[in-house]
């Protein structure tokens, strides 16, 4: 190879279409052609976007979860022989919920160029097309399927103030819903969408109790409203029930205290020093049968 291609050297993230093939970009088109290997999840599903884009047989290597990391060798090689490795998906934007992570930290950290041919993506389709807050919003991604770390992500949802998106499978969308009522409250606003740019794209707008999932088909996307904003001053039986749940759920005093603290508008001082309250409160009640008591005083804004 010469010494300009040499140069020109890149790892390419190429964004492709979530549902309607009629949203791949010429730019990405371009980035395909032109690459020397393409990686991808799989290779009949990319074999007929290629077909369809008019692109002459490439070569293909499989990069998903569970080839990924044992990719990086492969990508490497290319990169240094001048080459240009063009990373895709089944749909979507390489790198969300999807392989591209490691591969591009290889390559940065190898020195060469990453790219990327943004394109479209279903957190942003769902979000922007949701009805709910767009100016702060946070991506979950999948959530933990079970055990202490779903209830500790579920326990976090409860008091997040930003729009949270979410992705989820058909056969698991009731049971997450379900869950977030359990610990969101079901007037919680949501919007769910599914098929998105697909012939039968739905978006499902109300709360978390209100809203028909009907028959579960396809991949779901979960617009989650953020928690209610707190006054300046946060009423205490607020903050008490907040810690609650939060120890409920397996976190430590210290965690329950910071994420009560940064959803309500206090300081984590004031906050940690009701979590020692209510986890005392906690124990002496399992102890005896018990209900816990109430927290007490008026809590300001104090240093954090």
């Amino acid at each position: 190879m010469n010494e300009q291609r040499r140069i020109g050297a890149q790892l390419v993230l190429v964004a492709t279409p979530i549902g309607n093939l009629a949203d791949l970009s010429p730019r990405a088109i371009d980035a395909l052609t032109n690459a020397d290997l393409v990686c991808c999840e799989d290779t009949r599903r990319t074999g007929r976007l290629l077909q369809h884009a008019g692109i002459a047989s490439k070569r293909l290597a499989v990069c998903n979860e569970h080839t990924e990391r044992d990719r990086v060798a492969d990508v490497l090689a290319v990169l240094g022989d001048g080459g240009t490795v063009a990373v895709v998906t089944d749909a979507g934007t390489p790198g969300i919920s999807d392989p591209g992570e490691w591969l591009v930290r290889a390559a940065v950290d190898a020195g060469f160029e990453v790219s990327t041919v943004p394109g479209p993506t279903a957190l942003v389709s769902a979000l922007v097309s949701s009805g709910l807050s767009t100016s702060r919003f946070v991506f979950e991604g999948f959530l933990p399927r079970s055990g202490k770390g779903r209830k500790q992500r579920l326990a976090a949802l409860a008091v997040e103030q930003r729009t949270v998106v979410l992705y989820e499978a058909p056969h698991r969308i009731a049971r997450t819903i379900a869950d977030l009522i359990a610990a969101c409250g079901g007037d919680r606003p949501v919007a769910v969408a599914r098929e998105l740019t697909k012939l039968y794209e739905t978006i499902e707008r109300g709360t978390l109790s209100s809203i028909d999932l009907g028959t579960p088909r396809g991949e779901y996307v979960v617009v989650l409203g953020g928690a209610a904003m707190a006054d300046d001053s946060a009423d205490p039986a607020a903050v008490a029930a907040s810690i609650d749940v939060l120890l409920a759920n397996g976190l430590s005093t210290k965690e329950a205290a910071a994420q009560s603290a940064d959803a309500l508008g206090i300081s984590r001082r004031d906050a940690y020093a009701i979590a020692l309250e209510r986890r005392a409160v906690g124990v002496t009640a399992a102890r005896s049968g018990g209900a816990s008591g109430e927290s007490a005083g008026k809590i300001g804004r104090g240093p954090s």
